[in-house]
């Protein structure tokens, strides 16, 4: 049976494991965090319990794939609840926009605001369906790693308007600047700048429309749980804390991974669930690589940083949502502080997670578990955080004790927070950036790092950095795209309980 090894336990490297798995390999997977999930982390400080990570599910028919792989159902490992609600976003005049569960609602909300852009986003949808029927369901699983592919791609590309950016396709259909920044936000949710990211990303509306936004009973931990569970049930070796330190090559195949404590694992075949930045620089030897990967590590943009403050309260908020955004006084100036004079602006913009309001278990009784995300400059922009944490940690909980949490100050708890100095210490993330490289035109399908490695003929790439991109709905595509390559083991999975099975 041949040997995959898989570096990374993010939700591609999950993925890419199981269907390894499914076609009969045997697999190992190494991560360097204390328990699986990658960014999907859970923190608990004083009774209090936090994702740390991913916390808005859409496309759950993409886990319940792997799950059937096996013959199981994802409901009796987790249980995943829809939301009515998806966001709420709090704009700074104190005005709301609910968005989320049925068509009606969402129109009703849009003429409240601005009855003319009903109808415009109307047409908004219909021009996400279009994006979304060959962005996603036709190219989302596909390789990229031929130029005549994407060559072939160009017409389609072109005349669904690839070459505008989230921003222009919205600003086109409707007009008010409240409902404009409603419906371009979601590129900040894969870490790009809704002013520069290809409008590809704009099929994320009819994606939140068809299969809606979900969050899993006990947190997004719950269903890395349930993910690993499935592993162990399938044989699959895991080992956590441990970071690969080089990949070993023998002429154009990787032999295997060396461990940090020195322990070499063989691998007939790699996934690197690790950031491709990282993998081209520093742990493949620089002749392993294509000049195409090194060019791209060298040169790729990357996403924006993240400050994520965790914290709880002493009582409950009953009136904050589950999602909410809460806008800031500036829109375009603040995303050009972030992204292109990256600066540390004294304003900010935040999406802040309440899990309590539909899992109680996150907190104490009487009491709420929140994040407060803040965008922020990834480490390029050379801000000291040992000074500036502390500052804008003060400055997010007096914002949010002016509105949405009043008298937060009075009632926060057990807090801490993350900068991009700890997403480059935890994950080992090039620039601390939040989700790896930037989601522009340059740096999407062929001009992401391909899903075939470039470099040795046995590696292959998944997760925020190769094709399709970042989200979850990206990374558990780019493990499909794997599954396309990698050669099937000479048993399947199938095959070896038929040989096992008593007689």
């Amino acid at each position: 049976m041949s040997r995959v090894v898989v570096i990374g336990g993010g939700f591609g490297g999950i993925a890419a494991a199981l269907r390894a798995r499914a076609k009969g390999h045997e697999v190992t997977l190494v991560d360097r965090c204390p328990r699986l999930g990658g960014r999907a982390q859970v923190f608990e400080k004083g009774g209090f319990r936090h994702d740390a990570g991913p916390t808005v599910l859409t496309a759950p028919f993409l886990f319940e794939e792997l799950f059937a792989l096996f013959g199981k159902r994802i409901a009796d490992y987790v249980d995943i609840v829809p939301l009515d609600l998806w966001y709420r976003f709090h704009f700074p005049d104190g005005d709301t926009f609910d968005y989320g569960g049925g068509l009606d609602k969402t129109l009703a909300e849009i003429t409240r605001i601005h009855p003319p852009d009903a109808d415009g986003y109307r047409a908004l949808l219909e021009q996400s369906r279009r994006i979304y029927d060959v962005g996603f369901t036709e190219l989302a699983d596909a390789p990229f790693h031929r130029f005549t592919f994407m060559l072939k791609q160009i017409p389609h590309l072109l005349r669904l308007g690839a070459y505008r950016t989230v921003w222009q396709m919205v600003a086109r259909h409707v007009k008010h600047d409240k409902i404009r920044q409603a419906f371009s936000i979601q590129p900040l949710l894969v870490g790009g700048n809704p002013f520069d990211t290809t409008s590809i990303y704009g099929l994320i509306h009819f994606l939140e429309r068809a299969h809606g936004v979900h969050f899993a009973m006990g947190g997004t931990g719950a269903l890395v749980d349930a993910l690993a569970k499935l592993m162990l049930e399938q044989g699959i070796t895991i080992k956590l804390d441990t970071t690969v330190e080089s990949i070993e090559v023998v002429g154009n195949d990787i032999t295997a991974v060396v461990t940090g404590a020195g322990e070499r694992i063989p691998a007939d075949h790699l996934v690197s669930n690790a950031d491709p930045v990282h993998l081209y620089n520093k742990l493949l030897p620089r002749s392993a690589s294509k000049r195409s990967a090194k060019i791209k590590a060298r040169h790729c943009k990357q996403s924006m940083g993240l400050f994520v403050l965790y914290f709880g309260t002493s009582r409950q908020y009953p009136g904050v949502a589950h999602h909410t955004i809460w806008l800031g006084p500036r829109y375009r100036e603040l995303l050009e502080d972030i992204f292109k004079r990256k600066v540390l602006a004294e304003d900010f913009s935040i999406y802040l997670h309440r899990p309590t309001a539909t899992d109680p278990s996150f907190a104490p009784e009487g009491c709420d578990s929140f994040y407060a995300l803040v965008p922020v400059p990834n480490l390029t922009a050379g801000i000291d955080w040992a000074t500036e944490a502390p500052k804008l940690r003060d400055r997010v909980v007096a914002a949010l004790g002016a509105t949405l949490l009043p008298g937060l100050a009075e009632t926060i708890r057990a807090d801490f927070y993350m900068t991009p100095e700890d997403f480059e210490y935890r994950y080992l993330s090039p620039a601390g950036a939040g989700f790896s490289i930037a989601p522009v035109f340059s740096q999407s399908a062929w001009f992401r790092f391909h899903n075939r490695g470039e470099g040795p003929r046995n590696l292959y790439l998944v997760g925020a950095g190769s094709h399709p991109g970042a989200g979850l709905p990206g990374v558990l595509c780019s493990a499909k795209v794997v599954d396309r390559l990698l050669p099937a083991a000479t048993r399947t999975v199938a095959r070896q309980a038929l040989e096992t099975a008593p007689a």
